[in-house]
């Protein structure tokens, strides 16, 4: 059975639940009580397994807060036996529309902190990444409180829809593959 590693990013504790920054737990909370799945609390992270089509998908909250988020991506990668081709790390974009979607089979960290720490623990650049747009809509000075901020009226209006795809995706990457899923998402 093919196994796939899905992290998503975030900082731990009730003051970050419902901020941009933690999308990648929200989209990972979504999937998991749409399908009737809970979370356990193991090493370095939050877990829970997902098994769709034939495969697994190992859906990872790191606790090690989002600038340490590399250590237990590695430490789960290893653990399971999971090969680098089969992790998707799901984290937000200032550069990206509110709730665009963008797939990517590597690149730089865009001065994420989270996927710096990937990049240097994991001694690649060479990962999957699913980059989910948060907007630029803050004035200068103000991209911590932005990131660090709530949804808005408007945004929590239009997330349902955006957490709808975000796991069909998920699904698709480890179903159709990265190329397919990437032709069928991107820019949606």
């Amino acid at each position: 059975m093919k196994k796939f590693l899905i992290v998503g990013l975030g900082n731990i504790g009730d003051k970050y639940h419902n901020t941009r920054h933690n999308i990648g737990f929200k989209i990972l909370d979504f999937l998991a009580h749409k399908e009737d799945l809970t979370f356990t609390t193991d090493k370095l992270g939050d877990l829970t397994t997902y098994k769709f089509k034939g495969r697994t998908f190992i859906l990872l909250k790191p606790s090690t807060y989002m600038n340490l988020s590399g250590k237990s991506v590695l430490y789960w990668l290893t653990k399971e036996k999971i090969p680098l081709e089969n992790l998707l790390i799901i984290t937000d974009d200032l550069n990206l529309p509110f709730g665009s979607i963008r797939l990517k089979t590597k690149g730089s960290d865009g001065g994420h902190n989270g996927l710096k720490d990937i990049q240097d623990k994991l001694n690649t650049t060479k990962y999957n990444r699913f980059r989910f747009g948060i907007s630029d809509e803050f004035s200068q000075g103000r991209q911590v409180d932005y990131v660090l901020g709530e949804w808005n009226e408007d945004e929590n209006k239009r997330l349902p829809e955006r957490l709808e795809k975000a796991a069909e995706l998920i699904k698709s990457f480890g179903t159709a593959g990265i190329s397919n899923t990437m032709n069928s998402f991107n820019g949606k």
